[in-house]
């Protein structure tokens, strides 16, 4: 027996699978999540938060919790070959503004990340999946444990050679370049400083080392080029002073970019890595997956098959773009760009992605202001709080600007939000409603529209 929203089941408890579990959970979504894995990830992997998925964890109450246990990104040094030294920022700090609150991206190791997000949320570690087979209104879901259980979604979070997607028969397009390699290890040393990232290039424009230091309780994050040399060998070959006195989690990356050919086939849906694979350049992974998680989580909720389409309308496209940009950003790499390291692009943080044009944005003003339907919807100071702090929550919530009309009893909280009118640049009585994923899905001047709109969701 399904829920009017259905049980689910997600095969993945990284980033993308514990955001999308904690989406479920408070939208009352009963589920599972299952993890082949024996334990939690314990590698630094995907260290960057964008600016947007530090907003998503503000919705999701998480962010004191993250700020406390990142920190900024620090400046780079590089040890130039000839002696010397240079320092930069990938790039340059941003103040915070009324509207975006937290401008920069915050350095956390990605196995704290996880388990900031897992805290609380109940996952089947060592647990496979290995079946699906068709019932009427769901999968039958086959575990490596011999248990079958009945779900009316299934959504695999299970990364870049997702069990999921291929039992699906998704294909994976797109190529991996088997000579571009990186090597990654966690390792703790002694004889370097841990106010910069450390850089030493090699020959020409080649790169040699790199020693990030990570929030915490000491680990750096080693990256260069694949050699038979130890983690304490190719540190002791740059500089003999520093001696590596303890080595993690190590992982060898091949430059690997595809994306899924669909992101929903029936009762399948698809998110995070196990859609879309990007380089690391650029920190676009890991929080494209995040916000997969959330644009999906509410979808999922309404018991929509018609609203669960959308999640792929919406989402394929910002992965398409997002892997275009992190692609770009390897090959600057891979071709010993001078500009190479820049992460100045204001595109990288993620603020001015939207779904504009999209079934779910619903534009009525004959004249938009910057803020249009299919936007995120910008943060903005009110009186006594904030207008994040009113949009916290697994709602719809419908701001109107300079409204002094009447308005129908609606299934929705009403904020009337003039101060905002100005971040949002709306002009006259204006309403606009705000999804659960903070977005604006409809911008109006007439209350019918917010009503048949509500309507088409369910509500």
């Amino acid at each position: 027996m399904f829920t009017e929203s259905g049980f689910t089941i997600i095969a993945g408890a990284g980033p993308t699978g514990l955001t999308l579990a904690r989406q479920l959970s408070r939208h009352g979504v009963p589920y599972r999540i299952v993890e082949k894995s024996p334990r939690p990830f314990d590698g630094s992997r995907g260290k960057g938060l964008q600016p947007r998925t530090l907003e998503v964890l503000d919705d999701l109450g998480l962010i004191e919790r993250f700020l406390a246990a990142g920190g900024d990104y620090p400046e780079l040094l590089a040890h130039l070959p000839g002696g010397g030294t240079h320092r930069f920022h990938l790039d340059e700090p941003h103040e915070p503004t009324p509207a975006v609150p937290w401008p920069n991206m915050l350095m956390l190791p990605q196995w704290r990340t996880s388990e900031l997000l897992a805290d609380g949320v109940p996952v089947e570690f060592g647990t496979g999946l290995t079946g699906l087979t068709p019932i009427d209104g769901g999968l039958r879901v086959t575990l490596d444990t011999g248990e079958t259980v009945d779900a009316r979604w299934v959504v695999g979070a299970d990364g870049g050679r997702s069990t999921v997607r291929k039992l699906a028969g998704i294909g994976f397009e797109g190529e991996t370049h088997e000579q571009e390699r990186l090597f990654i290890a966690d390792v703790r040393l002694t004889g370097l400083d841990r106010d910069h990232w450390h850089v030493w290039p090699g020959e020409g424009r080649s790169f040699r080392l790199g020693l990030c230091p990570l929030p915490g309780d000491g680990w750096f994050q080693l990256t260069a080029p694949p050699s038979p040399l130890s983690p304490a060998e190719l540190v002791a070959a740059v500089d003999s002073s520093i001696t590596v006195t303890e080595v993690g989690w190590t992982s060898e990356y091949r430059a690997n970019m595809r994306m899924a050919s669909r992101f929903r086939a029936g009762h399948v849906l698809l998110a995070g890595d196990a859609a879309h694979v990007h380089s690391p350049a650029g920190g676009q992974g890991l929080n494209t997956g995040i916000q997969d998680a959330y644009n999906l989580g509410w979808k999922i909720a309404t018991g929509s098959s018609a609203i669960l389409d959308t999640y792929e309308e919406e989402r394929l496209p910002v992965a398409a773009a997002v892997l275009g940009i992190s692609t770009r950003l390897h090959r600057l790499h891979a071709e010993g760009a001078d500009d190479a390291m820049r992460r100045d692009d204001p595109v990288l943080r993620q603020l001015s992605l939207n779904y504009r044009g999209a079934s779910l944005a619903v534009e009525r003003r004959p004249q938009p202001g910057p803020v249009r339907a299919g936007d995120r919807a910008p943060d903005a100071p009110l009186a006594g709080d904030r207008l994040f702090d009113r949009l916290r929550g697994p709602r719809f919530t419908l701001l109107a600007f300079d409204w002094t009309g009447p308005l129908p009893t609606l299934p929705v909280p009403v904020h009337h939000v003039s101060e905002a009118a100005e971040i949002y640049g709306t002009a006259g009585p204006t309403l606009l409603l705000i999804r659960p994923d903070n977005y604006v899905g409809c911008a109006t001047h007439d209350v019918a529209d917010i009503v048949a709109y509500l309507g088409r969701i369910g509500l």
